[in-house]
């Protein structure tokens, strides 16, 4: 299961309507060993696709250099599909080099609705898993009866 603040979902989506009819991509960076995603990095889509995304090399480099610094991995790896749903194309499968990471697609051809979905992709194989989105990662997954009274 992916769980991720509500406010890094907008950020995504966000940034697949702002590129649209282009594939809009990114990362969202987290500490290394685990799997919460906290740093969002917008990547420029240096094929300029309504259809296929790739990351540009030097933004790559730059962003790996720094997850290197800081002890983060890719938690999170996004991109959006413009005119077909949230699911990963043979190219997306064929290409997700991460298996650790969650890949989420965000599907901008109804421009009223956010669909968004994550899923695992290791050796091939497709994995939907479910998105919780939390306020905070603190006791999110307790509910806020757990939240410690202020006295």
């Amino acid at each position: 299961m992916l769980q991720i603040r509500r406010d890094l979902v907008a950020e995504m989506v966000a940034h697949a309507r702002r590129d649209h009819p282009d594939e809009a991509c990114g990362v969202i960076a987290g500490p290394d060993g685990t799997d919460r995603p906290e740093r969002f990095v917008p990547m420029t889509n240096a094929a300029r696709s309504p259809t296929f995304y790739e990351f540009d090399s030097a933004e790559q480099f730059q962003l790996y250099r720094e997850m290197d610094r800081n002890d983060e991995v890719p938690v999170v790896i996004y991109h959006s599909h413009t005119a077909t749903e949230a699911y990963p194309s043979r190219t997306d499968i064929a290409l997700a080099s991460e298996p650790g990471a969650h890949y989420v697609l965000v599907s901008t051809r109804h421009p009223d609705e956010i669909e968004l979905r994550s899923y695992r992709i290791v050796d091939g194989q497709v994995t939907e898993e479910p998105v919780e989105v939390v306020e905070s990662y603190l006791f999110s997954h307790t509910g806020a009866d757990d939240v410690p009274d202020r006295g």
